[in-house]
């Protein structure tokens, strides 16, 4: 399974998420070198992390070494088996730009929400589980810790390794 995480910048949520997905699933025992990626709908391209999300991430057990940021494109979103982004606006970028991605892309508290309430194991189950579970607050969003304090980034650090933690059980059976 490929896993593509989008956020704005792509300098902060995002690649957190990549390499806490990447970090929890090794200790899994999953391997999912090569098959996790981000972007950004509007990346800071070629810029390493953003310091205070680095420094949060490697205290949550990620490596934010080697880290580069690019620009989502829609042949990311169609060579992705998922897509989680951010917030709903930026899922809603993603189908504006690859509509054909509609059944694989999620945002993050989204598909956590719908893999905790029906045990998803794949995402065809996880995107027939939308139509019989609806959000009942909204947005599903993560908020965006830039320019933020640092106590934001460590809140929305805690709130993606939380995420991560929370659709493991989705990449299980890869």
């Amino acid at each position: 399974m490929r896993v593509l995480f989008v956020c704005t910048g792509n300098i902060c949520r995002s690649p957190s998420a990549e390499r806490l997905l990447l970090a929890y699933a090794r200790a899994e025992g999953i391997d999912l070198s090569g098959r996790v990626s981000s972007a950004g709908v509007r990346a800071v391209i070629g810029s390493a992390m953003e310091p205070t999300a680095a420094d949060v991430l490697t205290r949550l057990g990620g490596d934010p070494s080697g880290f580069t940021a690019r620009m989502f494109t829609p042949a990311l979103a169609r060579d992705a088996d998922l897509v989680l982004t951010m917030t709903e606006r930026q899922r809603d970028r993603v189908l504006a730009e690859a509509p054909r991605a509609m059944r694989r892309t999620f945002t993050f508290v989204e598909a956590a929400r719908l893999v905790a309430a029906t045990g998803a194991s794949d995402v065809a189950t996880l995107a027939a589980a939308r139509t019989t579970h609806r959000a009942t607050a909204s947005p599903e969003d993560v908020q965006d810790p830039m320019g933020r304090e640092p106590a934001v980034f460590e809140r929305v650090g805690a709130e993606l390794a939380d995420l991560t933690t929370r659709i493991l059980p989705l990449l299980r059976a890869v």
